[in-house]
């Protein structure tokens, strides 16, 4: 696979002398006239018989040009946009001067999982979307620039570690290795903390390990970002099960914080007839056979998948894209998205959806399965979907979906239901006092995360529900700051929780 600086640059409009350092200059005008720059990307027809990385990145003139796209606003919405609050035109004027090592100095000191953030993060729906340049032109490509920064760094070698203060003395636990618990992790280290992670999984990073493919995310990636952790002392405990190996309250008697974080992997089905027969799976259990047991690798790895020949992925956000270009790159001649709406109402990034369309997935909108029939041996061979119409705008402001009279059968040997996932029960159920909304996420502050227990903290998707990554990170940075004000004043004033 090519690296950053061996991929052609896409050509600007109007043309651009780049200095070797420093930014040429150009108006705000020409800046406009600069058209956003496609990235690199393994074509379609090559990239659904691997699991390697879709996107290839900016190389450094491409990046370059990009950069200068950005007027360096005197008021930036972009960083409101965000939710870690990252300096966007700090860094991104860095990129156009050339100068990537300040660049990345700037991006780290609000976000230690670049280049996580920059594969994964919506930024369509965040930074990008409130960009001043997006008023009459294509947003600045802000998330393939936080990437290629973290990208280059990683290959030139020149990692910006973590620098933790003089030691406090204090001890703070945090419940799971996801990308809350490692924000939080990096900047209670930062401060001079002592902080063990404890992860139920094998390995660590929650939803980046066992949820994300590894043709969006390598996960030699997320290992590189976990390591910075430990090389600044950050103690890691993989395969504890806090809540069953080791109650909270034990943690309490030791620590003098705890953060919660063992985010939203709880499964929901539809309760459908049929839906407990063979070949039938969540999309937890697909993606994490798949991507953390490394099944598309059987035998080399221990983990098998069903082979198959049929798939349907049910539902239409990020989970199901990823289980349905999954389903394609383990081998399936057919893959059917069902959807119960139109494209128009998918919460999948548009990014996803097109890459599903490019690769050969088989969308059925206005579909929605009403029970599963079985083979002799109890296996999955029919989805039988009620076709629907799209009524008046429910509360989330698409338009409800009405069932009618008419049916369609799918021959399937496989079906993935990826239509959500609840909290985590394991922490709320054992640890008494603390309290949960009516479907199990535990009650936080919203500014601070700070629950009904006096030193436990809670955020990310056991707060919020599935979520963002950046959105977790943004809780564990919250969470951070209102630990180190605890552990410095003492103080614990009535938590305002969210119900």
């Amino acid at each position: 696979m090519t690296t950053n600086n061996e991929r052609p640059a896409s050509p600007a409009t109007p043309p651009i002398e780049l200095p070797e350092h420093g930014e040429p200059k150009i108006s705000n005008k020409d800046r406009m006239a600069i058209p956003r720059q496609p990235i690199a990307e393994q074509p379609a027809a090559e990239r659904v018989n691997n699991f390697f990385e879709v996107a290839l990145g900016y190389d450094q003139k491409t990046a370059r040009i990009e950069a200068l796209r950005c007027i360096q606003c005197k008021k930036p919405l972009c960083i409101d946009g965000c939710p870690v609050g990252i300096n966007i035109p700090g860094f991104i004027k860095k990129i156009a001067e050339g100068d990537f090592e300040a660049g990345i100095g700037i991006l780290k000191q609000d976000n230690v999982l670049p280049a996580i953030c920059g594969r994964v993060c919506p930024q369509e729906e965040q930074c990008e979307k409130v960009c001043t340049v997006g008023k009459k032109n294509p947003p600045v490509a802000i998330g393939r620039l936080e990437r290629f920064l973290a990208d280059w760094e990683r290959e030139t070698g020149k990692m910006t570690p973590i620098v933790p203060a003089a030691s406090t003395g204090k001890k703070v636990a945090i419940v799971g290795a996801g990308p809350a618990g490692l924000t939080a992790a990096a900047d209670l280290a930062r401060l001079g903390h002592d902080v063990t992670i404890f992860e139920a999984l094998h390995r660590p990073g929650g939803v980046l390990v066992y949820g994300i493919p590894e043709f969006r995310l390598p996960k030699k990636i997320v290992e590189i970002e976990v390591n910075m952790l430990k090389k600044a002392g950050v103690k890691l405990h993989n395969s504890v099960v806090i809540g069953q190996t080791i109650p909270v309250e034990e943690l309490r008697d030791t620590y003098d914080a705890i953060f919660v974080a063992t985010g939203a992997g709880l499964p929901y089905f539809m309760n459908i007839p049929g839906e407990n027969l063979n070949g039938i799976y969540s999309a937890n259990e697909y993606l994490t056979r798949v991507n953390l047991m490394r099944a598309y690798d059987f035998p080399s790895a221990d983990t098998p998948v069903a082979k198959s020949e049929n798939v349907a992925v049910i539902g239409g956000g990020n989970v199901a894209m990823d289980s349905a270009r999954t389903a394609k790159r383990l081998g399936a001649k057919n893959v059917y998205n069902v959807y119960r709406r139109t494209r128009v109402e998918m919460p999948a990034r548009l990014e996803e959806i097109h890459h599903a369309e490019e690769e050969g997935i088989q969308f059925t909108f206005l579909h929605n399965p009403i029970r599963y029939e079985g083979d002799k041996d109890g296996r999955v061979k029919k989805a039988i979907c009620q076709v629907m119409k799209l009524g008046e705008p429910d509360a989330s402001g698409r338009r409800r979906p009405v069932p009618t009279d008419e049916v369609l059968e799918l021959d399937v040997d496989t079906v993935v239901v990826a239509i959500g996932n609840g909290p985590n029960p394991l922490v709320p159920r054992t640890t008494e006092g603390l309290k949960t909304k009516k479907w199990g996420n535990i009650l936080a502050e919203r500014s601070s995360g700070r629950t009904s227990l006096k030193g436990v903290w809670a955020g990310g998707d056991i707060v919020l529900g599935a979520a963002t990554v950046i959105l977790a990170m943004g809780a564990g940075r919250a969470a951070a700051r209102s630990i180190q004000q605890y552990l410095t004043t003492g103080e614990w004033p009535e938590p305002t929780l969210d119900s």
